[in-house]
């Protein structure tokens, strides 16, 4: 069986999502954003409507959060 996927950060909405995603990605971490609401729908985050996750494999997880939060 694969290795699962973590979730590392939850953004408020689509493009904050991809500038996380893009500074991982640019760290040589791959990542997968999740959203309940349909991209491009929401413009802002109601209640949690509109939040993307930002999910990574378990192996990497502590280092992609370093990474997110500038350490």
């Amino acid at each position: 069986m694969g290795e699962k996927l973590v979730e590392v950060y939850r953004a408020s909405g689509e493009l904050e999502a991809h500038v996380i995603k893009g500074l991982l990605e640019s760290n040589g971490i791959r990542c997968i954003l999740r959203s309940d609401a349909a991209f491009s729908v929401h413009a802002f985050t109601v209640d949690g409507m509109g939040e993307v996750t930002v999910s990574v494999l378990e192996s990497v997880a502590d280092e992609a959060r370093k990474i997110i939060g500038g350490e």
